[in-house]
């Protein structure tokens, strides 16, 4: 017997830094919030059910004087002007007390209806941490902080009062009014032995950079049968990051990556080197993967809208179901996606299940 394939949800980062390109300078993708609300506006319209804000203080993707706004107050101000997207917000513990971030989440959760969820990422960058005063440690330890900031999490969520005693974090009687309507998704990622370890023993589901059907069927295997061991509950759902380029020729979309990926040694760089040296990633990166964001391009969601819809179900039939997509520049492309590929990719599903 086989396991149905699951239903696709969309999802966009939010693009806190002006795009998502290392080589295009400008990609009429302005960072500011009447351009983000604008962006979360149509993606609702089109039929997105998400989206991911990512959380960095200097800007990795333009270099560490680019623009970089913050993610939580970003995630308040689309919970206020949108209706039904899930806003899953980047956190790292390293930045963030557990008490107050449990009762911003909870906060913003009123704000949104219900629609706020959590990203928690172990932080890779030293710099950042030493410019904003974060907490930066020795590897596997920001996976055992990011535990313990789950625990408090989850604990001032449901107990009235909550105590707490960790070696990082410590709570006694501590109030939390009001709660959650639903208590929030956690998801994480990571690649790392510890990383994927820690995972499967605390989210609700997993992401993970970009990458081939292939990667992606090995990792979903390895991850089940980790939460498997772990006694856990299967995981609620698996998500993939992925740059978007979607033309009416192929021709056309080859050219536009041909574009983008004229690797240039510029600003960013940098960063680039120190976040592949600091995670531990189990896939060889290389100055391709560079030139856009979170491995983007490995998932090969380029072409016709017939043929990007069709890759999207070939990721489905290995257990993807969440895909968290950058498109650049972002609005118009992102219009492009939810009225060529995402109707293409329902009418797709339908004949699947039918």
């Amino acid at each position: 017997m086989t396991t149905a394939a699951p239903r696709i949800r969309f999802g966009y980062w939010t693009p806190i830094f002006g795009g998502w390109l290392r080589n295009v300078a400008d990609e009429q993708t302005p960072a500011d919030f009447a351009h983000l609300a604008a962006i979360a506006r149509a993606a609702e319209d089109g039929g997105f059910d998400l989206t991911l804000i990512p959380e960095l203080n200097l800007n990795d993707v333009k270099g560490p004087e680019g623009p970089a706004l913050d993610a939580w107050t970003i995630t308040a101000g689309l919970a206020a002007v949108t209706s039904r997207l899930e806003l899953l917000a980047a956190v790292r513990p390293g930045f963030h007390n557990p008490a107050l971030a449990a009762k911003q989440a909870a906060t913003i959760d009123a704000i949104s209806g219900g629609r706020f969820t959590l990203n928690v990422v172990s932080a890779w960058w030293a710099e950042e941490a030493r410019q904003y005063g974060g907490v930066f440690t020795a590897h596997d330890d920001r996976y055992a902080r990011t535990i313990e900031f789950v625990d408090v999490l989850r604990g001032l969520w449901s107990e009235t009062p909550f105590s707490y005693a960790g070696d990082h974090y410590t709570l006694d009687g501590t109030f939390l009014e009001p709660k959650p309507q639903v208590r929030p998704r956690i998801y994480a990622g990571g690649e790392s032995e510890a990383g994927r370890r820690t995972i499967a023993s605390f989210a609700d589901a997993y992401l993970t950079h970009g990458g081939t059907v292939d990667e992606l069927r090995a990792k979903v295997e390895d991850m089940t049968r980790r939460r498997a061991e772990a006694g856990r509950t299967p995981f609620e759902a698996f998500g993939m990051a992925a740059l978007a380029v979607v033309r009416d020729t192929e021709d056309e979309a080859r050219a536009e990556v041909e574009r983008i990926t004229n690797v240039q040694d510029g600003p960013a760089y940098a960063s680039y080197q120190e976040f592949v040296s600091k995670s531990q990633l189990d896939t060889a990166v290389d100055l391709k993967d560079y030139s856009v964001s979170n491995r983007g391009l490995r998932p090969d969601l380029i072409g016709t809208p017939d043929q990007v819809a069709e890759r999207f179900l070939r990721f489905a039939e290995v257990g993807v179901s969440t895909f968290l997509l950058q498109f650049s520049p972002q609005l118009p492309e992102l219009v492009r996606f939810a009225e060529e590929v995402i109707p293409r990719v329902r009418r797709l599903e339908a004949q699947r299940d039918a």
